[in-house]
């Protein structure tokens, strides 16, 4: 029996299997024990220090921050370890979609044959489907094979870290940790600075995912890794389709790593103080106009001259008092955040239904869920008074 039926059979998850005590992996099979060992010698080890820092984060920050360049990641993608956390990863939550099902129906040769293409280089993307969808903009979704989102998953667990730690601060979008909340918590409370917030330059790139010149996506790439062989894969990956196309795991990773070096321009060559950026959607706060104005120009050559991209014409520069900042979702103000106005169009509408059935309260709770998720994060206790019909919900 292979390792990945024995794995397979015992659906062994990362965070049970570092719950495990020592003497009861010695009750486990001989092929079990084998991945604990290759999994605690290689990238998965995770211990800490005494200010509990997890020592693979930190001598991982010590190392990028040490060496310009990183190698010698490729054979730790090719893993069994790393793999088989890839494929868990990429599982969840869709264990019962027809790919992942059709997938199981032969593990442990699907699985062995992704390990043998990974080692010997001749792993190529299989061919997408694509399919359009309107939120409200009409976008090309690019849809692979369960098969390639697992090794999708496999290079991320390996340079995810090298790459988030080149990222700055105020860039949140598909970043653990961050996202809109991270957002919510930056604005609120840099608006507090009221003198020096006082104005607002809103901008985004223009088409920016199938914008993306693969060339220059590269280069930034091999700012950080030198391992030849993963860089042939990435490279693979990157050529697969045009740009960088939504619905691959691994694009919005790219897609922030190539506006992450605009992002450093931004924060140390140019200085500017408020500054946030949410994939390609751009907040920069300042006391005045003319600085503003002058910044655009600057902005709007670098990213022409250096990433090959073009502003939207839809720039605004406004009195954040006047009119807020339409972000994320939010509309921010000095004084106070509102929900954007879309959002609580459809939570009204929502509500306005469901306060015409009969639910009981646990069922109604659950049915507004996502919204009293964006409700909770802004000053809405006067829109959900009006609105719902049992104060108890909220």
């Amino acid at each position: 029996m292979s390792l990945w039926v024995v794995l397979q059979g015992f659906c062994v998850q990362r965070y049970e299997l570092q719950l495990l005590e020592c003497e009861c992996r010695e009750q486990l099979p001989p092929m079990l024990k084998r991945y604990y060992k290759d999994r605690d010698l290689g990238t998965c080890q995770k211990t800490t220090n005494s200010k509990g820092v997890s020592r693979e984060t930190e001598n991982s920050n010590k190392k990028s921050k040490a060496m310009k360049r990183i190698g010698n990641l490729y054979d730790t993608i090719c893993s069994t370890a790393n793999l088989y956390e890839a494929y868990l990863k990429a599982k969840q939550g869709k264990a019962k979609s027809y790919g992942v099902v059709l997938f199981d129906k032969n593990f442990e040769s699907n699985m062995e044959t992704i390990q043998a293409e990974l080692i010997s280089g001749c792993y190529c993307t299989s061919e997408y489907s694509v399919f359009k969808i309107y939120d409200p903009k009409e976008r090309d979704v690019y849809r692979l094979p369960f098969r390639d989102r697992v090794v999708h998953h496999a290079i991320m667990n390996v340079v995810g870290e090298i790459w988030v730690s080149t990222f700055i601060s105020h860039t949140y979008a598909c970043i653990k940790g961050r996202g809109i909340n991270g957002v919510l918590v930056h604005l609120k409370r840099d608006l507090k600075d009221i003198e020096n917030t006082q104005y607002c330059l809103k901008m985004d790139v223009k088409k920016f995912y199938p914008s993306v010149d693969h060339d220059i996506l590269k280069v930034i790439i091999r700012k950080k890794i030198k391992d030849v062989r993963l860089l042939k894969l990435l490279d693979e990956i990157i050529d697969s389709a045009p740009g960088v196309p939504i619905g691959n795991y691994l694009s919005q990773f790219l897609a922030n790593l190539y506006l992450t070096y605009f992002d450093h321009w931004m924060k140390e060559d140019k200085r500017v103080k408020y500054y946030y950026r949410y994939a390609d959607d751009i907040v920069i706060l300042a006391p005045d106009k003319p600085y503003l104005h002058g910044l655009l120009v600057d902005i709007n050559d670098y990213l022409t001259n250096r990433l090959n991209l073009q502003l939207k014409g839809n720039y605004q520069v406004f009195p954040v008092a006047a009119r807020g900042i339409d972000f994320v979702g939010y509309k921010f103000y000095h004084t106070h955040t509102l929900m954007r106005k879309t959002i609580k169009v459809r939570f009204c509408r929502k509500v306005a239904k469901l306060n015409k059935k009969n639910l009981e309260p646990k069922a109604y709770r659950m049915a507004i869920a996502s919204h009293m998720g964006w409700a909770k994060h802004c000053d809405s206790k006067h829109l959900l008074k009006t609105i719902l019909k049992d104060e108890k919900i909220f």
